[in-house]
């Protein structure tokens, strides 16, 4: 176990009501412009601007809301959270933009969670076809889910660290349909995922590919990250909270040992303030930028393993995202409405580098997952929480 932050403070129970009480205060400010539109993926100068249900990160927004409506019960939320489902299941119906993987970050937080918090129907019907088009991207020859792209085209032929998120609404279909196909997908994705994606040091490829005609591993690829070799700091901590819920659905407890490693080549690489640069290879002392949505992430998933660990290293792990989350409060999360529209500053969405082709965007900013998932470790720090995922 690593020892090297066990005098960092602890976020206090009542520094949590605030952190939640605020974060729910700018959710409802934002209502008004973001009830039929949705944020922007990144906000530019701290402002996110309002786009249609296009891009793959809508559904965090709606997730926040319902996380304001959990912990206010304010009826406002639940209302605008319900619009929302609407035009998720508008979406889905009309096939926008949801030819590629990312099905869970689009649906879980907004239509399932929808439905475990209030029995939306609508939520679960979206929920269901959502889990169908999911399912068309499985590639038996291989055995995994296909990132993007058209389907079996040799470029594209490839899955990505952040479809470990996507899978629990595999889960959960199979567990309201009875159809175990969508559950077996899941599981033969999680093992192709691992088998191939962790590095021998417990680092992480952002991207893996596989020979088209054979299903064979091919090699992996950072396309995110600062090079090949490096660990992309979101993709790292994907990898924990995907481990996470990769046990809580299986039980397998080769996944408890892999998040163990995972999660300390994570450890070993943070800032004294335990908030990583964008890329691990970067630590104390650069100028690079941070990516603070990395933290809010891994938190959520030591946060969520802490539960299946015996005692002492359940409480080793939850003491981490307690640091972890109260380093995001005191320094990174947004207190001045003035300021920003969002939860936390400095994340970043893609950052160019000499070895990867990523254009510069949201670099430095808020993002709309790095908001939601500060709220998630929050909640999950407040109360016995049911999760979305």
């Amino acid at each position: 176990m690593i020892t090297k932050y066990n005098n960092m403070p602890i976020i206090r129970q009542e520094e949590i009501q605030q952190a939640l009480s605020i974060a729910s205060d700018q959710v409802l400010r934002n209502l008004p412009e973001f009830t039929y539109a949705f944020q922007n993926a990144f906000s530019e100068q701290g402002f996110y601007a309002p786009i249609e249900n296009n891009h793959w990160t809508n559904g965090f927004w709606t997730g926040e809301i319902w996380l304001a409506y959990e912990f206010t019960k304010d009826p406002c939320f639940m209302e605008a959270a319900e619009i929302q489902i609407n035009n998720f299941n508008d979406r889905i119906i009309r096939r926008i933009s949801v030819d590629h993987h990312d099905m869970g970050f689009l649906y879980s937080p907004s239509c399932i969670a929808g439905y475990k918090l209030i029995g939306s129907l609508m939520g679960k019907k979206a929920g269901l076809l959502a889990a169908d088009q999911l399912m068309s991207r499985y590639q038996p020859v291989g055995e995994f889910i296909q990132a993007w792209g058209s389907m079996g085209v040799p470029d594209n032929y490839r899955l990505i660290i952040d479809c470990l998120m996507n899978l629990p609404l595999l889960f959960w279909a199979s567990e309201e349909t009875g159809n175990m196909t969508y559950r077996e997908v899941a599981e033969k994705h999680i093992k192709t995922t691992l088998a191939n994606i962790i590095r021998e040091d417990h680092s992480t490829w952002h991207t893996f590919y596989f020979d088209l005609t054979t299903g064979a591993p091919d090699h992996g690829a950072t396309c995110q990250g600062y090079r090949d070799g490096s660990a992309w700091s979101r993709g790292q901590a994907w990898g924990i909270y995907g481990l996470a819920l990769a046990y809580r659905y299986t039980r397998c407890e080769e996944y408890i040992e892999k998040f163990r490693h995972v999660s300390a080549y994570y450890l070993e690489h943070l800032p004294k303030d335990m908030v990583p640069f964008w890329d691990l290879e970067f630590t104390d002392g650069s100028d690079e930028v941070r990516d603070s949505s990395s933290a809010s992430i891994a938190a959520c998933g030591m946060l969520e393993m802490a539960k299946y660990l015996e005692k002492d290293e359940a409480q080793y792990y939850t003491q981490l995202a307690n640091q972890i989350v109260k380093s995001l409060y005191d320094n990174y999360a947004v207190k001045d409405f003035a300021t920003s529209n969002g939860l936390v500053l400095h994340s970043t969405y893609n950052r160019h580098s000499p070895f990867n082709t990523c254009p510069n965007a949201g670099v430095d900013e808020c993002n709309s997952w790095g908001d939601y998932f500060y709220m998630e470790a929050l909640t999950r720090l407040h109360k016995d929480w049911v999760l979305y995922w």
